[in-house]
This record gives structure tokens, C-alpha cells and sequence, in this order.
């Protein structure tokens, strides 16, 4: 048995915005698009879905949550978690330990550095996420409980300037 991690990193912010704070940072209209962009391609890709999506409660991770869903068309249970934002990666490892064994693909939803950080911790290599970046790590594992740095392989990374030719239109193909 092994467990499938994906790490999806908010869609690029609107600094340009009037925000309360950062966690009220809204996306721009590139991030947004790009959300769609990587809900889409993850949802036709042929990969089995995530069953559980635990999101930031950022503005900016929430948006790109939701944009994805709707453009993907797929419904996983979804769960937002404080302890996303503004997070390293050991804290979101014990968060990772955390989880019900039945939970085979967990989605994780949320910010730089971290996410880099958990890439480069659970594989040895060295990667950086950019804005609204998709990334499965698989880990020959039966329970979450049993996860550790240095046990993980990078099957992807999804880049959305690779893939801005394909614009979401509504449809999926």
C-alpha cells in the first residue's frame, strides 16, 4: 500500500489590492486563471483525484481551492486549517502524521516557503513551487502515521506557465 501526497500552492497574489492584512490578500487575475488552469489539467490528467483537500484559510489558497474545484469538476472533502499558514515544514509533517489511514490521496493547499521546503525534505532534491504550482509525492507507506522526511518520491511538478496556452473556458474538454 502507499499514500499519495499533492502539495498545490496558491494561485499568484493581488498586491495591488486593498487587504486588511496578508491572510486577506486576494489573487490576481493571472492566479485565478491559473487556478482553473491546474483544477482542469489535474481532473482530466488520468491521476486518481485527492479524497481529502486540507486548505489555508488564506484568501489567496482559498480562491485558488475553489477556482480548481469548479474548473476540475471534482468534490473531495475539504477541510481549512489554520495551521497552513504562515507554517514549517516539521509542523506540517506532524500535521501529515495526523491523518486517518483510510485517507490514501490527501491534498495539502498552501504557501511558500513550506512547500519548497517539505519538496526538498521528503526527497532529498532541491525544487522551488511557483505561484499556483501542483506537485505528487507518493511514499511507500500503509498510514500516515508513519511518515518521515527522506521517504518520498517527486512523481511531478506542474508548473502553470507551462500550461497558459490552455485556458480554462468554462468546459472541460
Amino acid at each position: 500500500m502507499s499514500r499519495r501526497l499533492f502539495l498545490f500552492r496558491h494561485g499568484k497574489s493581488d498586491w495591488n489590492a486593498a487587504f486588511a492584512s496578508d491572510h486577506e490578500r486576494p489573487l490576481s487575475l493571472r492566479g485565478e486563471r491559473d487556478a482553473q488552469n491546474m483544477g482542469m489539467l489535474l481532473a482530466s490528467s488520468g491521476t486518481p483525484l485527492p479524497q481529502l483537500v486540507i486548505c489555508s484559510t488564506a484568501v489567496r489558497a482559498r480562491s485558488t481551492l475553489d477556482l480548481a474545484l469548479r474548473a476540475g469538476d471534482w468534490a473531495p472533502e475539504v477541510v481549512m486549517s489554520e495551521a497552513l499558514y504562515a507554517t514549517s515544514a516539521e509542523k506540517v509533517l506532524q500535521l501529515i502524521r495526523k491523518l486517518p489511514a483510510k485517507e490514501e490521496r490527501v491534498m495539502l493547499v498552501g504557501h511558500e516557503p513550506t512547500w519548497s521546503e517539505l519538496i526538498c525534505n521528503f526527497t532529498g532534491g532541491r525544487v522551488r513551487m511557483p505561484t499556483a504550482a501542483m506537485a505528487r509525492l507518493d511514499f511507500p507507506l500503509s498510514r500516515w502515521e508513519d511518515l518521515d522526511f527522506d521517504q518520498g518520491e517527486l512523481v511531478w511538478l506542474l508548473q502553470p506557465r507551462f500550461f497558459r496556452k490552455f485556458r480554462y473556458t468554462g468546459r472541460r474538454h
